[in-house]
């Protein structure tokens, strides 16, 4: 009996798991979509491992981390400026060089900066479905490690395939980062210190994310017009 009870619980770990690493699928893959080859392999993998490792940090405090107050809402803010990191990025490429000066597609971003930014994003992200894994897992930390361990290799799978088509068509950078702007707005909805100032507007918080998606991918865009007339002067 116990046997089929951590079978099971095995399967809906890896079930939600893989349902709820979606975003961080689109981060891996956005954040990778410069290296080539070798380098991407590396840095999807070291960077999937890494959020995997986190995982397990917060699964350890994740009582901790929910009393702590603007955490999400601070996490909402460092989601939106990761996004306008990696669409400015994807401007840079265009004009020979990546943000902060480092060399553009023949070298691409370095393998650890793309991994550093797969962790950072996944860190801000991932409490929430941190906190529906535990519950799914009884609170057995050892079985949720495994059932971690087990969809990483699905998480790569999912991320190398997004990643090769962001390169194929660079626009989708623009949907990709739109959609990290969603969560964040998310996020903040989902933070207790600011949830009775947001009440009023919690029936149309999807509107507000969309809302807040798009005013995001219209800045973006403008600003990567003028910096293209500027690189053109």
């Amino acid at each position: 009996m116990l046997h089929w009870d951590i079978i099971s619980k095995l399967g809906g770990l890896l079930f939600v798991n893989l349902i709820l690493s979606g975003d961080n699928a689109v981060v891996i893959a956005m954040a990778s979509r410069r290296l080539k080859g070798s380098l991407r392999r590396k840095a999807i993998v070291w960077g999937a491992a890494g959020a995997v490792g986190l995982r397990m940090v917060f699964a350890a405090a994740v009582t901790f981390l929910l009393s702590i107050p603007f955490l999400r809402a601070l996490g909402g803010a460092l989601l939106c400026w990761i996004s306008w990191g990696l669409v400015q990025e994807e401007d840079g490429d265009e004009e020979g060089k990546v943000p902060g000066g480092g060399a553009a597609e023949g070298s691409g971003r370095g393998v650890w900066d793309a991994v550093k930014i797969i962790v950072l994003a996944d860190a801000v992200m991932s409490l929430d479905n941190v906190i529906a894994l535990v519950g799914i897992a009884g609170g057995n930390l050892w079985l949720l490690g495994v059932g971690l361990l087990i969809s990483i290799p699905l998480v790569i799978w999912g991320s190398t395939l997004l990643s090769a088509l962001l390169e194929r068509l660079p626009i989708l950078v623009y949907a990709g980062a739109a959609l990290l702007v969603y969560v964040a707005v998310e996020m903040l909805f989902e933070d207790e210190a600011l949830r009775g100032v947001l009440a009023p507007l919690a029936d149309v918080e999807w509107a507000v994310g969309l809302l807040a998606a798009a005013l995001f991918t219209a800045a973006a865009w403008a600003w990567a017009r003028v910096r293209r007339r500027g690189g053109e002067a």
